[in-house]
């Protein structure tokens, strides 16, 4: 039998994140009775009782997802956590534990790890969360940080991706974009730094979108809100890789499509100002930004009345028939097709 000297190479960059997990993964069969949801959600879900527990990992890489020269060790530590609390809290459950795994280079020395374990203990005390357990090893240069969160959610309370209906409506938390702006302004000063050492940039203008980028909060008070008004949405997802990426995600699992309307869009005003500055149209990044930690959901029209006027949530859009598609209906009315541009980590490495 000749050998095949030249085997097939596929760029992972072809497939793209989801692909790449969808093509790894569908081999694996389900056998356990307790596993409820597995791959394919925000988090997995097992069953234990009267409760199911979630569980979600996510992986942090040196140099793909987050960079040294602007970012603290302190805020990356807040900031593994706050990535992985995120998803247990888009399952509308409590986070409870985390596991935290790192892989860190001889250039770290034990000071810079107490700094990395400062910003992950932080997030534990505010989150009221257990940090039981993990692993170090070395890693032949950088670091990457491994974190594991776990949560619980009462059986009829879980909300998966796949829930939405025609006619629900579309509801996200917070203001989004403010975490991709605060990445530019974090790149440009990079790159003046390395042109001028000895410039100290002046970010006071840019406070509230830095913060977005280096210190996210995860939604746990949505969680919470959502529960004291007796709402529980029919699907949601957390905005980790852009507004439309995640919007395709909601309708491709709930087999809907969906109208989402620009002029709803909730964006700080410091947002639209940067976006200014930068000559880049607010509504893209607000679609394809990545990285803001909010929780999209879709609701009954039934609760509207329970959510109408909180400041915490804004109704954006609503949910069609699949044949109808998915679209942004612009501020001129205009009808056009959304279309998934935000993050990809296999296309993104710097």
């Amino acid at each position: 039998m000749i050998e095949d000297k030249n085997p097939k190479r596929t760029p992972l960059s072809e497939l793209g994140e989801f692909k790449l997990i969808e093509h790894l993964t569908k081999h694996f069969e389900i056998t356990q009775t307790s596993t409820i949801k597995s791959i394919g959600d925000d988090a997995a879900v097992l069953d234990h009782g009267d409760k199911q527990i979630v569980v979600s990992t996510d992986l942090l890489v040196e140099g793909v997802h987050f960079d040294l020269s602007y970012v603290p060790l302190k805020h990356l530590g807040y900031k593994a956590v706050m990535v992985n609390l995120s998803d247990i809290y888009a399952m509308n459950a409590t986070a409870t534990q985390v596991t935290i795994s790192i892989a860190v280079s001889n250039r770290f020395p034990l000071e810079a790890l107490e700094e990395l374990y400062e910003g992950i203990t932080t997030a534990a005390k505010l989150y009221n969360i257990d940090v039981v357990g993990g692993d170090t090893t070395s890693a032949t240069s950088g670091l990457i940080i491994s974190v594991t969160a776990i949560g619980e959610v009462k059986k009829d309370k879980v909300v998966l991706r796949s829930g939405a209906k025609p006619n629900d409506l579309l509801v996200v938390t917070g203001d989004i974009g403010g975490a991709y702006m605060g990445l530019q302004v974090l790149e440009r000063e990079k790159e003046v730094f390395k042109v001028n050492p000895n410039s100290q940039p002046d970010l006071s203008m840019y406070t509230y979108i830095i913060e977005r980028q280096l210190k996210p909060e995860a939604r746990k008070d949505i969680i919470e809100l959502l529960e004291k008004l007796a709402v529980t949405p029919t699907s949601m997802i957390d905005i980790s890789d852009g507004l439309s990426s995640e919007v395709i995600h909601l309708c491709k699992q709930s087999k809907v499509g969906v109208d989402v309307y620009e002029n709803k869009i909730p964006l700080d005003p410091q947002v639209i100002s940067t976006c200014e500055e930068f000559n880049i149209d607010s509504t893209t990044i607000a679609l394809n930004g990545g990285e803001d930690y909010e929780l999209l959901m879709t609701v009954s029209q039934d609760d509207f009345p329970k959510i109408k006027g909180n400041p915490n949530l804004t109704v954006i859009g609503y949910i069609t028939e699949e044949e109808r598609g998915m679209h942004l209906v612009t501020r001129a009315e205009e009808k056009i097709p959304i279309i998934a541009k935000g993050w990809n980590a296999l296309n993104n490495q710097s």
